[in-house]
C-alpha cells in the first residue's frame, strides 16, 4: 500500500503501474472538502513515488464520483468570495497537478461519473468505462457552473459545441454516447475494466499511445479561428437566452467563462472559470437550487423508509374513466401494474382508453417504446363496464367527478367489492377525506391520492391521510405513486388539502386584484416574466377551466370563510357563468386557437373589459412589485398557516410539492426558501403594507415569531467546510 486515508487508497498494480482508488467510507464516493483534502496526499504520494510508469484512476463502489458533496454547498456559498477563490484555487492546482503526472494516467469509470467526478476523469489522459456509464457536468442545473476545470477541459476535448450544448443544459450521456463524443476512449465489460486500463496504459508506456499529445490538447488553447469562436458562441448565447432566461443565470456564466479562456492555455482559462463561478454562488437561484435538490433527497428518503414496510400493489384499478382515470391507468400500466379501467357509461370508457392509447402512441412516436411494448401496456388496461375483477385488486383509485355524494356514493358500492385488504384511495383534488369516509366500513384502508392534470406530465402525488388511516395504507399507496413514477407527499386532511388550499388565496388575490382595476395581461406577464411562474393567474385559470376553478373556489370558500369568501361578483365566476370557461371552450380571459401543430396559443380579447363591467373596476396601473405582493403574500401565509397545523410536515416537503405541483418557480425553491431569502422580518413589513386588503394579507403568528429575530425556516450552516480543512 503506498497510501491509504479515510477516503482514497494507492496501491501497486502491477509493476511501476500504481492504482488510486476512491473508497469512501459511506456508500457512494463524493468529491468533498475532506476528499479533497485525501486527493492532495495521494498526488503528493504519487509525486514522491519512485518507479512510478503509469496510474489508473477508479472506486471501489458501483460508481465512480457522483459530484461533490451538496449539503456542504451553502456553507461553501456562504464564505467570502476571497477565502471560496483561494479554496478554489488550491483544488485546481491539486487537479493541474494530477493531470502533470510524468507519467500515463486512465480513468476507470462505473456507472455515475457525474459533476466533481468528470471533472476529476477529465485530469487524465484517457477514460474508459463499463456499458452502464452516466456521466456529464450537470451543476447549471444547480444554478452554479464547473468549477473544478470542467468548462476548460470538456471544451478542448470534446470540442466548444458539444461541450456547450453538455454544460449549458447540465446534460449527462451514456457510455455510447460518451465515446462517440470522444469524452471516454472505449467500453469494456465490467469485469474487464482494470485489465483494460492496464493494457492501454502499457501501450501508452511502450510508445504506441502518443499520451503526451493528448495531454497537451486539453492543456492547450482551444485551437479555433476567431471567425469560429463567433460560430460557436453568438448561437450559444441566444440559445441560452431564449431557454434559460434571466432569472438562471449559470449556463450564460458557463458560455462566457468558455469564450473568456478559449484564447489561453490550461491555467489563465482555470482563472477565467473561478472568476465567473464565485459571483454564482452569491445568486439567490444557486441557494434555491441547491435547496430543491436537498429537498428532493430529503423526500426520497421518506419515500424510501415507507416503502420498504410493504409491498407494492400488483393489481390496480380505476373508477372513472375519461381523461384523468385513462391518465391514472396508463401510467400504473406503464409501470408494470396492471389496472382495470371502470365507467358506467361506455363513451367515457372509450374516452380514458383512447387517452391511455393516444400517449402510448406518443410514446412510440418519440422511440421510448416499441410497437410490442406499448400492445402489452395496452393489454395490461382491462376496460369494464361492471365490477369484474374487483375481488382481484390490492388498491382502487376513485377518480369520477368532484361531488361529495357521486363519490361516496361509489366509494361504498366499491367497498362491497373488493377484498377486506384492498386499500381505498380517492382522486379527490379538494374534498376532505375524513368526510368520504364516512360511509365507508373500513375507513382504515382509506386514504386520498391527489394526482395533477396531466397525470403523465406532472410529478407530484399528494397522499391525504384521513383520521382513521392507518400507517400500512399510507405505506402502500406511496409505494403505489413510487412505483408509477411519481413523488408522493403525505400530507393532512382539510379542505383542499395543501396544494389547492395554498393556491386558492393566489387566485382569490388576483381576482380582487382584478377588481381593483388592474390589466389581467399585465398582471400574467409580471408573474411569469418578473416573478418566474410557468404562466400567470389568468392563463392558469384558461388551463384549469373557470368553472372547475369556480366550484373548487366555493369548496374552498366553505372551507376557510373567514378568509377565502369571495365577493359576488368575482371575475372567475362572472366568467365562468358566461361559459367562458378556458382551454375547455377555447374562450376565457384569452381565446385560445391552435397552430400548426395542434398546441393552444392564448390570444388578448378584446371584449373582455366590457364583461367585466359588473366587477365596478376602473382601469389603475399597478407596480410590478405590487402585483408580486400583492398576489404572492396570501399564498405565503397560507403555506406557513399548513405547517404550523400539521397539514404539511416540513418546509422541505411543502417547498418540494409546490414546485412538483404548482410549477413554483425553481429558482427561488418554494415558498419557504422564497421567505428565507426575502428575510421573514422585511416580508412581515410587506404584508403589513396591505392589511387593509383583509384577512388573506393578516400574517400567521408563527411567521410573525420568526420576523422578531428575522430568523430563517430552513437551518443555518454550523461551520464553513473549507476552514475545517
Amino acid at each position: 500500500m503506498l497510501c491509504h486515508s479515510e477516503s482514497i487508497k494507492i496501491s501497486w498494480e502491477k509493476e511501476g503501474i500504481a492504482k488510486l482508488v476512491f473508497d469512501a467510507q459511506d456508500a457512494i464516493n463524493k468529491l468533498d472538502t475532506r476528499t479533497i483534502a485525501s486527493l492532495n496526499e495521494a498526488v503528493t504520494c504519487l509525486e514522491k513515488t519512485e518507479h512510478l510508469k503509469g496510474l489508473i484512476i477508479t472506486s471501489s463502489k458501483e460508481s465512480f464520483i457522483l459530484g461533490a458533496d451538496i449539503t456542504e454547498f451553502i456553507a461553501l456559498f456562504d464564505a467570502p468570495e476571497e477565502q471560496l477563490a483561494t479554496w478554489l484555487n488550491f483544488a485546481n492546482q491539486l487537479f493541474n497537478r494530477l493531470e502533470d503526472l510524468p507519467v500515463p494516467t486512465v480513468s476507470a469509470l462505473r456507472k455515475f461519473t457525474l459533476g466533481g467526478g468528470c471533472e476529476c476523469a477529465l485530469t487524465t489522459d484517457y477514460r474508459l468505462a463499463t456499458e452502464n456509464l452516466c456521466i456529464g457536468l450537470p451543476e447549471t442545473r444547480l444554478g452554479i457552473m464547473p468549477g473544478f476545470g470542467g468548462s476548460v477541459r470538456l471544451p478542448r476535448l470534446i470540442g466548444c459545441d458539444n461541450a456547450l450544448e453538455l454544460i449549458t443544459q447540465g446534460k449527462t450521456v451514456t457510455a455510447p454516447e460518451a465515446l462517440k463524443l470522444g469524452l471516454i476512449d472505449g467500453i469494456v465489460p465490467d469485469t474487464e475494466l482494470i485489465s483494460s486500463a492496464l493494457i492501454l496504459l502499457e501501450q501508452a508506456i511502450s510508445g504506441s499511445q502518443d499520451w503526451r499529445a493528448r495531454r497537451r490538447q486539453k492543456t492547450s488553447p482551444l485551437q479555433l479561428s476567431p471567425a469560429e469562436l463567433q460560430m460557436s458562441f453568438i448561437p450559444a448565447k441566444g440559445l441560452v437566452r431564449q431557454k434559460a432566461g434571466k432569472h438562471y443565470p449559470a449556463p450564460m456564466a458557463a458560455v462566457n467563462a468558455i469564450e473568456a479562456g478559449a484564447g489561453m492555455p490550461r491555467d489563465g482559462a482555470l482563472t477565467c472559470e473561478t472568476a465567473h463561478f464565485i459571483p454564482l454562488t452569491k445568486t439567490v437561484s444557486a441557494r434555491a437550487l441547491v435547496s430543491l435538490f436537498l429537498n428532493e433527497q430529503y423526500v426520497k428518503g421518506i419515500t424510501r423508509s415507507l416503502i420498504t414496510l410493504h409491498d407494492a400493489p400488483k393489481q390496480a384499478a380505476v373508477i372513472g374513466a375519461g381523461i384523468m382515470g385513462g391518465g391514472i391507468a396508463y401510467q400504473s400500466a406503464c409501470n408494470g401494474i396492471p389496472a382495470i379501467l371502470k365507467d358506467i357509461q361506455p363513451a367515457a370508457l372509450q374516452t380514458g382508453i383512447d387517452e391511455a392509447t393516444k400517449l402510448l402512441e406518443k410514446q412510440c412516436q418519440q422511440g421510448k417504446l416499441t410497437l410490442p411494448q406499448a400492445a402489452m401496456i395496452r393489454a395490461a388496461i382491462r376496460p369494464v363496464l361492471q365490477y369484474d375483477g374487483m375481488d382481484e385488486c390490492d388498491i382502487v383509485v376513485e377518480a369520477v367527478i368532484e361531488n361529495i355524494s357521486v363519490k361516496q356514493q361509489v366509494l361504498a358500492d366499491v367497498e362491497q367489492q373488493v377484498s377486506t385488504g384492498c386499500i381505498l384511495t380517492s382522486n379527490t383534488s379538494s374534498i376532505p377525506v375524513n368526510k368520504l369516509a364516512q360511509v365507508l366500513k373500513r375507513p382504515e384502508n382509506f386514504c386520498g391520492m391527489h394526482f395533477f392534470n396531466p397525470v403523465p406530465k406532472m410529478p407530484l402525488v399528494e397522499v391525504i391521510r384521513g383520521e382513521k388511516t392507518s400507517d400500512s395504507t399510507i405505506a402502500t399507496v406511496v409505494h403505489y405513486a413510487h412505483k408509477m413514477g411519481k413523488t408522493p407527499v403525505v400530507v393532512g386532511d382539510c379542505p383542499g388539502f395543501f396544494i389547492n388550499r395554498v393556491l386558492f388565496p393566489y387566485l382569490n388575490a388576483f381576482s380582487r386584484l382584478v377588481s381593483d382595476g388592474a390589466d389581467i395581461q399585465v398582471v400574467d406577464r409580471v408573474m411569469e416574466q418578473e416573478f418566474g411562474w410557468p404562466m400567470g393567474p389568468a392563463l392558469l385559470l384558461d388551463v384549469v377551466g373557470l368553472d372547475t376553478a369556480s366550484h373548487a373556489q366555493q369548496v374552498m370558500a366553505e372551507g376557510y370563510p373567514d378568509r377565502m369568501a369571495v365577493s359576488s361578483p368575482d371575475v372567475i365566476s362572472l366568467l365562468a357563468d358566461l361559459k367562458r370557461l378556458g382551454q375547455k371552450n377555447r374562450i376565457g380571459f384569452y381565446h385560445h386557437t391552435a397552430d400548426a401543430k395542434g398546441r393552444l396559443q392564448k390570444q388578448p380579447d378584446e371584449q373582455l373589459e366590457t364583461l367585466l363591467t359588473p366587477l365596478g373596476r376602473t382601469p389603475r396601473t399597478f407596480s410590478a412589485d405590487d402585483i408580486i405582493d400583492r398576489l404572492m403574500i396570501p399564498m405565503v401565509n397560507e403555506v406557513v398557516r399548513c405547517y404550523e397545523e400539521g397539514i404539511i410536515n416540513s418546509p422541505a416537503e411543502a417547498d418540494l410539492a409546490l414546485v412538483y405541483g404548482l410549477g413554483f418557480p425553481p429558482f427561488r425553491g418554494g415558498v419557504f426558501r422564497y421567505l428565507d431569502d426575502t428575510g421573514t422580518r422585511a416580508f412581515c413589513e410587506k404584508a403589513d403594507r396591505f392589511s387593509a386588503l383583509g384577512p388573506l394579507y393578516a400574517v400567521p403568528d408563527s411567521l410573525l415569531a420568526h420576523a422578531v429575530g428575522n430568523t430563517s425556516y430552513y437551518p443555518q450552516p454550523d461551520s464553513n467546510p473549507i476552514e475545517q480543512q
